[in-house]
């Protein structure tokens, strides 16, 4: 009897130090609809990441090593779902912080969530500057990012359009209920036109649209030099073919939204030497030691999304190590600290909780490869 009460109180102490020595880290976002090529990458690094910490007894923070339990959900793409996800995440699972949050129309309506919970989210993608930064100018303290801002990337693409390219008469197809889109869209037109341009047509369209002919029209009509679609890769393999049906011949210009392994075998040759914003070289050197892990370990590229998911839960673990804790409140203070060099660039977290000093990349569609052109230091 003894001896079975011996073994009972043993085994949970070992159970007790087991689970004191786990983290818990959320990552959300979507692994079904249009965009889940982009979330299944996501959470497929995040993943790898952390059989990586884990393979080497875990992370070292204050002295002592954790290991790392990603609890991942599917939001769809959709921001009702996110706040779902996001509440099991919280309150369920109990994670210290939060990973992913690709979409801004997602990021925004999670953020009163984490702030008023106090557990820190780092987004990996989301772009549009109310994921950070309230309408009143109030900073949401839990929310940070990987990525550079809507703002920085429209000034890059109009300045490349009308300063580089020379062009003078933009359109701009947007998703009209999209806040990546309709932000991206607005600051291209503020910055474009400061710069003499003027935008000749913006026309736009709903979530899911599969046929873009009627926008399209419209902007065919308005024979600009240049065409500006912020939107994902799969809208904008399909309205480049149907432009190319209808005879718009005009350059197409995008942003961080194209960017995807499967854009040109959608879009065929219509986007033949066409240009969009980037985060990142994804075939430079910085990049190399994750491309070829993953790419080993899944057979297939990477994709944008898992280079800044990759520094996003870098800057999570990189808090916590040196908060020298695990707490969602003392990694929330480093957090605000962040200054490192990541797999997407130097990584400095700025008043804004965005990273500041962040550089652009051109990238020019050259056959079936993505070829770089031109690189921008963040101003």
């Amino acid at each position: 009897m003894k001896k079975t009460l011996c073994s009972i109180l043993l085994s949970t102490v070992a159970l007790s130090l087991s689970a004191q020595s786990t983290v818990k880290i959320g990552w959300f976002g979507p692994e079904t609809g249009d965009s889940a090529l982009w979330g299944q990458a996501e959470l497929a690094t995040v993943k790898m990441m952390a059989e990586d910490y884990n393979a080497k007894g875990g992370i070292a923070v204050g002295g002592k090593k954790y290991k790392v339990e990603i609890v991942g959900y599917d939001d769809k793409g959709d921001s009702v779902e996110a706040v779902n996800v996001v509440k099991r995440l919280i309150y369920q699972d109990k994670v210290v912080a939060i990973v992913g949050a690709q979409g801004s129309g997602e990021a925004i309506p999670v953020a009163p969530l984490v702030n008023e919970a106090k557990i820190p989210l780092v987004a990996s993608t989301a772009t549009n500057p109310k994921v950070t930064v309230n309408d009143n100018g109030s900073i949401n303290a839990f929310v940070f990012r990987a990525c550079f801002t809507d703002p920085y990337q429209g000034k890059v693409a109009a300045f490349f359009a009308s300063q580089k390219l020379k062009k003078q008469k933009a359109a701009i197809l947007m998703t009209i209920d999209d806040p990546y889109s309709t932000g991206l869209s607005q600051y291209f037109k503020e910055s474009f036109e400061k710069l003499g341009g003027k935008v000749v047509a913006e026309v736009s369209y709903t979530s899911g649209e599969k046929d873009f002919r009627a926008p399209l029209t419209k902007i065919k009509a308005a024979n600009p030099d240049i065409i500006f679609i912020p939107a994902y890769y799969n809208d904008v393999a399909l309205a480049a073919k149907q432009a190319r049906e209808l005879g718009i011949h005009q350059l197409l210009l995008g942003g961080d939204g194209w960017p995807s392994d499967n854009l040109i075998s959608l879009a065929g040759k219509s986007l033949e030497g066409c240009l969009f914003i980037n985060h990142l070289d994804m075939d430079g050197p910085e990049a190399k030691p994750m491309r070829d892990e993953y790419k080993k370990k899944y057979g297939k590229n990477a994709e944008l999304n898992s280079y800044m998911v990759y520094d996003a839960l870098s800057m999570v673990v990189d808090a916590m190590q040196r908060a020298k804790s695990v707490e969602p409140a003392a990694i929330q203070k480093a957090l605000t600290t962040t200054n490192f060099k990541g797999v997407t660039g130097n990584i400095r977290i700025g008043k804004n909780h965005d990273p500041e000093g962040k550089e652009a990349w051109l990238i020019k569609i050259v056959g079936p490869d993505m070829k770089f052109q031109e690189k921008f230091a963040a101003k």
